[in-house]
Parts: C-alpha cells; structure tokens; sequence
C-alpha cells in the first residue's frame, strides 16, 4: 500500500474526464482548494468524499486505492533473466518474479537427464510447450513423447515427471499457476 497516492489518481482521472479542477469541486460539492489539497497530497479525503469523488468522475471507489505499478519491473531482458540450475536441469525465468498468481519458465533438460526420480506432484497447475527437441513426459502411468511444438497441461496435484532419453537438450516453456518451485 506503500505506492497508492489518491491525490495523484484523483487528478488522473479528472484530467481524462476533461474537467477542470473547479468544475470537479462543484460536481463533488467541496472547495476547490480541499479539491486541490486532496491532489497535492496534502489532504486526505474521507471515504464519503472517496465515494462522491468516484462517482462524479465515473470510477470505481476501489480504483483510488489500487497501488501504482512500475511498469519497467514487469519487463525481463534476455541478459537479466534469473536462472536457477537444479541438479544438471537450467530454469530460466520469463515473468519478472513469483508474485503474483502466474509464473513462467524456460527449462532447459540435457540429454539422458530427467527431473526427478519419479513423477512428482504439486499444487500448481501448468501448461508446457516444446520450444527444441523432444521429450517424455510422464502424467500418472501413462508416458507420452513430446516434440517441438506440442503442448500439455498438467492439473494441480497430478503425478509428472520430464525425462530426456534423447541426443538433444529439450526446452521447455512452461507456465505454472500458482507460482510453486
């Protein structure tokens, strides 16, 4: 809650509405310098005034306390991709982190190499998607040969496993929703 200045949105909004300060005064009913206060920051609004400002501007109410997000975070630059190893596997991280409810993976399985021993199981539900080789993957009891451009998804809680018997590394896009590592 740290990034929410309703002052600021408060402003925004009144701008994309085309109002000027004095004509969102009187719309609201408060002075145009409580008006003006409010924007600079140097007053806070109550909740019944949150509410009227909202509706005279033709938001949400909720839309003043939502936190501004700093766009620049949510960009990944392919030399500033985090990577983890995991025994000889490589996972490369797309999305910026594990906030949030998504999360999506580059994972790299060099040739004879599995991700574990045998199928694993955990909350999050995934999709994959082959960007290079060929790969088995193991849902349950049954093993199905993947090759580049063939896709699964793999519901929360179900057994997997990734296994690369093959002569080629296998990349693997995957997205994972919850964020579970």
């Amino acid at each position: 809650m740290e990034n929410i200045d309703i002052g600021k949105k408060v402003e925004k909004f009144r701008k994309a509405k085309g109002l000027s300060s004095r004509e969102l005064a009187k719309l609201a009913e408060i002075t145009p310098s409580m008006l003006s206060q409010i924007e600079r920051g140097l007053a806070n609004p109550s909740i019944s005034t949150l509410k009227i400002l909202a509706k005279c501007l033709d938001v949400p109410t909720f839309s003043f306390l939502l936190e501004e997000i700093n766009t620049s975070h949510l960009v990944v630059r392919l030399n500033e991709r985090k990577t983890m190893k995991v025994k000889e596997l490589t996972y490369s991280l797309v999305s910026p982190d594990f906030t949030g409810n998504l999360a999506t993976a580059i994972m790299e399985v060099p040739p004879m190499k599995s991700s574990s021993e045998s199928p694993l199981a955990h909350k999050g539900e995934e999709v994959a998607y082959v960007l290079e080789g060929k790969i088995k993957v193991y849902l349950e009891e049954e093993v199905y040969v993947l090759e580049k451009g063939d896709s699964v998804k793999i519901p929360s809680h179900l057994k997997h496993k990734w296994d690369n018997p093959f002569e080629e590394k296998a990349v693997i896009l995957f997205s994972v929703t919850p964020p579970v590592f």
